[in-house]
Order: structure tokens, then C-alpha cells, then sequence
């Protein structure tokens, strides 16, 4: 079999720039990522579990190959820290933290990659520290923790084969991608654009050797157990897809421009637009054009689809990169880069107050300005008083009906939080339809008494023989959930067994459609 290797560049592709690079300054590189996890491990365990913690909390007790909204690296993830460190918030947010300060060490590398010298990648690192996508994926544990990371590193891995022509770069790519894939798919997004920005703007000899397919291959194989677990229950993801993409359509266009400009940071958006002009005018950087037509194509094809905005944040942040090579060459007067750092100071000043617990909740919900845009603080506070809201409809009831009752959360935010903080208000189980909720648990035949938070009354009335209201979720905070009623439903028309498919259903979680973001509110949900 012969081999089939390019060693030199054809008549129509540039060369790369020169191999020789400036050492990695690693001292200042690792401070300013173990400062990163140092802070996001301080503030922790202020305000509470964000509503998709408490969903990933839940689905680490029910571990499977696979949920209806997401692979299971994460539920597996979580299940090893509670494990390891118990179920505490602190904890739980470790492997993000520690994500995060990978996250931040990358972005030297690729400046290094693109022939930034000490001072660009010291930049690089400040401003990746600064950034909005590190502080929120390093705060939260969720899905976007490894799709950050596995974007951000296929596309430094890609950088680096084309500057090294070292075709066995596809071998750690495929790793990374395989990895990738049993944590989030949208990670095939950045594929395709990356791929489509090759073969459009070259180059191109990175496809002709045998180490591409066989790096499929392998990405495949390691994703497979997620992938097949797809495929044989029917394509759930493309159904959430669709779900997601409906309930959000108008707020993601209306949006999107927007959150080009305020998912890496306002005051940085001037660095990564930066460097993606760079990339794609620069001679010296043109191998590395597809990176920057890749954000056009993805902002194109995200616009058509009807795609959230927030999706291009990790190529920006590949961009910002690039953008801290530029700054460093621009900034060559103590004006300047007081500019540089003025800027890299205000935004992650902005980004820490707006993405990070950092201010007492209060003060949140009291300035007009953060209770419109910190709609995340507001997803971490509330749950424990919901809990003992729907504990005090529970002790209403009478001791005997008590024995019989089970509570049932319209969404998994709900659900979860029964399920983290019932316990110490002696509540019993509680179960969701939604998404892979459903697939937790049903309640028994036994169970002829349910407590509802934020159901359907029109739907939950036409299953069982009485339901009556027993008031409403309150706070004071602008919590999405404020609003949610309670209902009591007694005597289930049909087996559990058959009411559970009726009341299973995909999609994005009432609080969160467009009218409900926009409002800060979820008191027309139902």
C-alpha cells in the first residue's frame, strides 16, 4: 500500500510561515490559569445549582449512553464527583473550574501557533481569562464545559498540523473529537465549517494522506456507543434540535448580531474582530484563512437554520487568539497597550459581574440594569424556595393521602430541584415528562395523589378525575419560575404506565422561550 504524503506545498498553496516559534512564557501562562480556577472556585458556591445542574444532577443517579438532550459524559462526570466529593455545590463545579483554566492555557498556544512571540501570548492568556465563555463555562457544570474545550482544541491541533505539516496531529484530533461527541454534538457544527473553509480556501493536502479516514474512523469508534444509542431511540437530538430551534427562532435572529458582540465580552470584541480580518488578509497567516472564513460560514449557516448566536462564542474565541498576536504588534507604545490592557481589564470586570456570582444576589435583582442582562444569577436562587412552597401544599394534605402522593415537576429544573432539596422537607419523589426526565422513573399505581408545579391545567385535568388549584410559586427575585402554580390531582383516569406517555415531551423548558426570556417571567407558560 502506498502511502500518500505531502511534504511540500503545491504551485497554488502558500507555505507556512517559518517553524521556528518563541518558547511558551509558562510562568506567567499557568498563573493566569491557575487564577482562573482559583477564582471560579471561590465563588462556587454563591447562589446555588443553575437549572440545567439540577437536570445533570438527576441524570448522573440514572446514568445511561445517552439522554434525549445530550451525550453522557457529563451525567458520568458529575456521578465521579459527588462520588469523590460528595453532593455539594463546590464540588460538583470542580471539573468545570479546572476546564476552564485548560481553556485558558490554549489561547497562549494558538498566538505561539500563529508566531505570536512572549508578550502575545502573555496577552493571549489575560485575554482569555477576561473572557465571557471561559468565566461562564468554568462557573457552570453542563455540556458546554467539554464543547468549549474540544472546539477550541480541534481547532489549535488543526492550526498546528498546518504550520508542522505533521499529518499525525489527525490521531489526537480524533481523540479530541471522539471525546468531544459523548459530551455535545454541536461539536459536528465546527467540523463541517472548519472542513468546508479547507477545502474552499486550502490547504487542502490535509485531506491526502490515510491518516484523515482512519482519523474518522476513529472518532467514530470512540463516539459510537452515543451515536448508536441515537439511532436506536429514533433520533431524539434531532427532535430537540427542531424543539429548540422553534421555541427560540425570532429571539435568535433578533439576537444574533448582538451576541456576536457580548458572548466573549463587549470591550473585547475589538481584539477578536481583529483577528479575524488578520486571518483573512494577512499573507504570512494565509494557510490559516479557513479558520476565519469558518466564523462567516457558520455565522451563515446558523442564520438560516434559525441557530442561536451563542454558538460561534468558542470560534471567537480561537479568533481572540489571533486577535492578541494583532494587539501585541499594534501595541508597541505604553499608550497603546494600556489601551490593550485598559480594555481586557473593563471586560473582565463587565463579564465577572454579569456571568459570575459575584455580587449579593439583591443587588442583582435591585439595579434595572443587571436584573435585565444577569438573567444566569437568577437561575441559580429560588429552588430552595420553591421546595418549600410545594412542602407546604404537601402538608396540607392528610396523612394517609400523604402515603399516596407524588409531586410532578413540568420541567426538569422542577423536578430536580424536588430532587435535590425535598429531602430535608420530607417531600416524596418527583418525576418530569420532560426530555429524559421522563425516562427516570414513573410514579407507581399505587400513587393516586399528584402535587404539579407550572402544569397544564386544561392537560392534567382531562387525566385525572379532579384537580384543583392550590396557588402559585412566588418571589420576589426575577426568577424564570416565579408564577408557576401548584395544583393537587387525585385519582389518575388510566394506569401510570399510560398517562407517562402522554405526559412525555421534548423540547425547551416553558421558562425559557423567547416571550419568557424577554419578560423574565413564565406567568404565561401555562
Amino acid at each position: 500500500m502506498t502511502t500518500v504524503q505531502a511534504t511540500a506545498p503545491s504551485a497554488h498553496e502558500e507555505p507556512p510561515p517559518p517553524a521556528g516559534l518563541t518558547p511558551v512564557p509558562w510562568r506567567p501562562v499557568l498563573l493566569t490559569a491557575a487564577a482562573m480556577t482559583l477564582s471560579l472556585l471561590a465563588l462556587a458556591g454563591r447562589h446555588g445549582y443553575h437549572v440545567d445542574e439540577l437536570y445533570t444532577r438527576a441524570a448522573s443517579r440514572h446514568l445511561d449512553w445517552g439522554y434525549v438532550d445530550q451525550p453522557p459524559l457529563v451525567a458520568l462526570v458529575a456521578k465521579v464527583e459527588m462520588a469523590l466529593f460528595g453532593d455539594t455545590l463546590l464540588g460538583f463545579r470542580l471539573v468545570p473550574a479546572l476546564l476552564a483554566s485548560l481553556a485558558v492555557v490554549l489561547a497562549p498556544l494558538i498566538a505561539r501557533e500563529l508566531g505570536g512571540g512572549s508578550r502575545a501570548q502573555i496577552l493571549a492568556g489575560f485575554m482569555a481569562f477576561a473572557s465571557g465563555l471561559v468565566m461562564y463555562t468554568g462557573h457552570i457544570m453542563g455540556t458546554n464545559n467539554w464543547d468549549e474545550l474540544s472546539w477550541i482544541t480541534v481547532t489549535w491541533l488543526l492550526i498546528r498540523m498546518v504550520r508542522t505539516r505533521n499529518t499525525r496531529l489527525w490521531w489526537a484530533i480524533a481523540v479530541v473529537v471522539g471525546v468531544g461527541l459523548t459530551a455535545k454534538y454541536l461539536l459536528v457544527l465546527l467540523l463541517l465549517c472548519l472542513g468546508a473553509g479547507l477545502l474552499a480556501f486550502g490547504p487542502r493536502w490535509v485531506f491526502r494522506t490515510w491518516r484523515f479516514p482512519a482519523a474518522v474512523a476513529v472518532a467514530v469508534a470512540i463516539a459510537s456507543p452515543v451515536l448508536v444509542w441515537q439511532v436506536t431511540h429514533g433520533m431524539p437530538q434531532l427532535e430537540m434540535s427542531a424543539a429548540l430551534s422553534k421555541a427560540l427562532e425570532s429571539l435568535s435572529r433578533t439576537t444574533f448580531l448582538p451576541m456576536q458582540l457580548l458572548l466573549i465580552g463587549l470591550f473585547l470584541s475589538p481584539m477578536w474582530i481583529a483577528g479575524l480580518v488578520a486571518l483573512l488578509r494577512r499573507p504570512e497567516w494565509r494557510p490559516y484563512r479557513f479558520v476565519g472564513w469558518a466564523y462567516p460560514l457558520m455565522v451563515v449557516v446558523l442564520l438560516v437554520v434559525g441557530g442561536q448566536g451563542a454558538y460561534t462564542t468558542s470560534l471567537q474565541y480561537v479568533l481572540l487568539a489571533a486577535g492578541a498576536v494583532v494587539a501585541d504588534r499594534w501595541a508597541r507604545s505604553a499608550t497603546r497597550l494600556g489601551v490593550v490592557g485598559g480594555l481586557t481589564g473593563l471586560n473582565a470586570l463587565s463579564c465577572a459581574i454579569l456571568l459570575l456570582p459575584t455580587l449579593p444576589i439583591n443587588v442583582y435583582a435591585s439595579n434595572p440594569v443587571l436584573s435585565g442582562m444577569a438573567i444566569v444569577q437568577f437561575d441559580q436562587v429560588g429552588w430552595p424556595a420553591m421546595t418549600q412552597q410545594v412542602s407546604t401544599v404537601y402538608r396540607s394534605l392528610p396523612a394517609d393521602e400523604q402515603a399516596r402522593t407524588v409531586i410532578y415537576g413540568n420541567h426538569y429544573g422542577q423536578a430536580g430541584a424536588i430532587d435535590k432539596y425535598g429531602p430535608e422537607y420530607g417531600l416524596p419523589k418527583a418525576y418530569s415528562g420532560h426530555n429524559s426526565y421522563a425516562d427516570f422513573g414513573r410514579p407507581g399505581d399505587d400513587k393516586t395523589t399528584v402535587i404539579t408545579i407550572g402544569a397544564d391545567p386544561k392537560q392534567f385535568g382531562a387525566l385525572f378525575e379532579s384537580c384543583e388549584a392550590r396557588g402559585a410559586y412566588e418571589n420576589a427575585l426575577p426568577v424564570s419560575d416565579d408564577g408557576q402554580k401548584f395544583m393537587v390531582c387525585r385519582g389518575p383516569l388510566k394506569p401510570w404506565s399510560d398517562l407517562w406517555e402522554e405526559l412525555r415531551w421534548i423540547g425547551f423548558q416553558c421558562p425559557y422561550t423567547a416571550e419568557a426570556i424577554t419578560a423574565h417571567s413564565t406567568k404565561g407558560c401555562d
